[in-house]
This record gives structure tokens, sequence and C-alpha cells, in this order.
């Protein structure tokens, strides 16, 4: 199926902050550290830009990744807190197949944004990464995401792998040009590592990836 041309901002909480990561669903391949491949987007040109944001809510560590094993990341818009983010602006097609194979689907199919774009949320499905969500618009733009379909105070919280861990890591430094300190203090507090990962053990993590 063709894909559309019409930008959207993606707007990436967890690993797909970083380039690196973000490629490997736009290009296909099996990331460092992965377990499976991606089958990669109709469309693989890299993103036309991307810019460091902070949007309300809660991201949070939950589920098991067959992936990376141990918790990844989800988002709660209705939860208190700000959460750092990086928007990539793509194409609608990019997005679609982005989406697509973290729901586990096979690219090729543009959704219907009506009612997305009408009420902020569209739940195509009951899986991790099957409830779309506009989050406003940035430069005039859409700003997109997608999450799990309940709330945070119902997930129950998992830590994350260290090698997913320091892929949101280099996201953060990448997006917001943070400090190694800062990185480690962000996401030593999020539910999930919280406990599990102390601001020390990030801070080692991330010395041991330097």
């Amino acid at each position: 199926m063709p894909c559309s041309t019409e930008l959207v901002w993606y707007a990436s909480y967890g690993s797909n902050m970083a380039a690196s990561r973000l490629r490997y669903y736009l290009t296909g391949g099996t990331p460092p550290g992965a377990r499976r491949p991606h089958p990669g987007a109709r469309d693989p040109r890299r993103p036309r830009a991307a810019q460091g944001i902070s949007i309300p809510g809660e991201v949070y560590f939950a589920r098991s990744s067959s992936l990376w094993g141990g918790g990844i990341a989800f988002f709660d818009p209705n939860a208190p807190g700000v959460t750092a983010a990086r928007a990539h602006l793509v194409s609608l097609g990019q997005f679609s197949d982005i989406a697509a194979q973290e729901m586990r689907r096979t690219p090729g199919r543009d959704p219907d944004l009506t009612r997305a774009l009408a009420t902020g949320r569209d739940q195509l499905g009951p899986g991790w990464y099957e409830t779309l969500l506009h989050l406003g618009d940035l430069d005039g733009i859409p700003l997109l995401t997608f999450t799990a379909p309940g709330p945070a105070d119902a997930a129950d919280p998992n830590a994350p792998a260290g090698p997913y861990l320091r892929l949101l890591a280099r996201g953060l430094q990448e997006a917001h040009d943070w400090e190694p300190a800062e990185v480690s203090a962000y996401l030593s507090q999020l539910r999930g590592a919280r406990g599990a990962w102390s601001h020390a053990a990030v801070s080692e993590l991330l010395a041991d990836a330097a």
C-alpha cells in the first residue's frame, strides 16, 4: 500500500528516543541487544527533524518484553508528572509502520486518525501499544504517540533490563543534552525502575557504556 507523505510528529518516550534505535523501525534489522528483527517501514528515510520535548503525564515500566527482557516504557497522559520525550518529524506512513511494529502487526496500512485527532485518543486494539494518543500540535503539526490502554496505576511495575535502560539514556542525552547525572536522576525515579535501579546503579550502567 502507498505510504502517506502527510507529516506528523512522533512523540517517543522510550527506546525510540535514540536515533540509532528508531532507525531499525525504519530500515529493518535486529538492534544490538534485541532478540528479534524488525521488518522496517515502507519509507526507510530518517526523520526530517527531531527535537526534545516535555509532555504532561507519566512514563512507567511494566509488562515483560520478549525483545529485551524486563519491563518496557509506557506513557499515561492522565497521570501527574512531566515526561521527557523526543519528537521525530516523520510521514504518516512512517509513523503508521513504526506503530504497527510496536503493535506486532505487519507494516503497510495508514490508520484513520479521525477519532484520535477529535478526542485525543483511539484504542485500536487491546495490545500493549495499540492505543493511539494525540498530544496536541507542535508547530501546527499533530503530535502523536501510542501506549497501553490502561492507566499507570493499573499496571504491575516491572524493572527494565540494563541494555534497554541504556537506550533510554542515550535518547535523553541526544534529545535534551542532559548530563549523565541528570539522566540517572530521571530514570531512577520512574515507576518500575524506582527501587530496582538506584541513582548510583544507573550512573554505573551509563559509565560502563561510555
